[in-house]
């Protein structure tokens, strides 16, 4: 719904977390990078962090399971389902620990060019301010977002270490 150019949203503002970063890439390559799971596994997460898939399906109502291995060791069990996907353009999910995990949250990635790159938003909606603060203090959500971009960022441009 618009008004007045406006575009009108429910007031989350203190549930949310919202990172972003241009892609050194074209729409087309960073969107395959986050929807075939070849990519995916390969430069999702912080710094450090690895990825193993158990399942994969990239389609409204798929899901894509995995754990995130941190580089002290820990495994942290995830899931995600999509809900809306815009080839190019927009991907919305539910992620959280399991199926039905009462703490997840919505998730909206956007894809928008950017002179010769990619402007990749993401924003996460968290079912409440504690969950929100908990992300981003016990978990450094705010720079495990920026540094999951920055690994999308070396891996299409070939930059990986």
């Amino acid at each position: 719904m618009s008004t007045a150019g406006r575009e009108a949203r429910p007031a989350v503002d203190d549930r949310e977390i919202v990172v972003g970063r241009v892609i050194d890439a074209s729409p087309e390559l960073v969107f395959e990078a986050f929807t075939e799971v070849r990519h995916l596994s390969r430069w999702w997460g912080p710094a450090g962090f690895t990825t193993t898939t158990k399942a994969f399906e990239f389609a409204v109502g798929g899901v894509w399971e995995f754990v995130m291995h941190g580089p002290d060791g820990t495994d942290y069990p995830e899931w995600i389902r999509w809900t809306e996907i815009v080839p190019g353009e927009r991907i919305a999910c539910v992620h959280g620990e399991f199926d039905a995990d009462p703490n997840a949250f919505e998730s909206v990635l956007t894809f928008a060019p950017d002179g010769p790159g990619t402007r990749v938003e993401m924003r996460a909606v968290f079912p409440t301010k504690e969950l929100r603060d908990e992300a981003v203090g016990k978990y450094h959500a705010v720079e495990g977002g920026l540094q999951t971009l920055a690994n999308l960022n070396a891996y299409v441009t070939g930059k990986e270490s």
